[in-house]
């Protein structure tokens, strides 16, 4: 038992050891320092926005009875397929001022996950153009690093925190992370908007 035991520490201390060696731990630090501020920022700018400019509960309510939901939830899906050109927060601010708040906000998060395996196999497909990786790996050298590095830390924080979630699957992609871990990891992006619609629900 005691033989177990010591074998056990002596694998977390090794373990404790290459993470501390490659820079794994400022790294978290880093990322987490990089993630508060924008989160922050979002928040605030969303509630000075509303407070001072538009009204979010006007323009929501004049959203939803001019578009079908059906044509923003695609217009949604393209968005997280394609590096992320909309923040979903909007979205989120939408899905409050349907009739029912949480089916909408599930099926963003839905759609979000959806967008991100498209996003994955774009990569994968962006692997197999010589020239157009090569141009990746210029623009996204310091990213792709990094998810070479640490995988799947960097596609939970894709999922969790204000980053393009489309990049960041799109770059798991083009280094064939495993799918099947990346579908895993993706499961937080559900987290994510019921954590991110705590905050935009109570100020809307």
């Amino acid at each position: 038992m005691n033989t177990v035991k010591k074998s056990e520490t002596n694998k977390l201390k090794r373990v404790h050891l290459y993470y501390k060696y490659t820079g794994f731990y400022s790294f978290v630090g880093q990322s987490l320092k990089k993630a508060f501020i924008p989160i922050v920022l979002i928040i605030a700018a969303l509630f000075a926005v509303d407070r001072y400019l538009v009204d979010f509960s006007d323009l929501f309510t004049y959203i939803t009875e001019t578009y079908a939901p059906i044509n923003i939830l695609l217009v949604f899906l393209a968005s997280e397929s394609l590096l992320g050109l909309v923040p979903p927060e909007i979205f989120i601010a939408w899905s409050d001022k349907m009739p029912q708040p949480i089916l909408y906000l599930t099926l963003l998060a839905a759609l979000s996950y959806i967008g991100g395996i498209i996003s994955y196999f774009i990569g994968r497909w962006i692997f197999t153009l010589p020239r157009v990786y090569d141009y990746m790996e210029g623009k996204m050298k310091k990213h792709l690093k990094q998810i070479r590095t640490w995988g799947g830390f960097l596609i939970v924080v894709g999922a969790l925190l204000p980053i393009p979630y489309s990049m960041t699957s799109m770059a798991a992609g083009m280094i064939h992370y495993s799918f099947r871990n990346y579908l895993l990891f993706g499961l937080l992006r559900f987290v994510r908007f019921y954590l991110y619609a705590l905050a935009i629900f109570n100020l809307l």
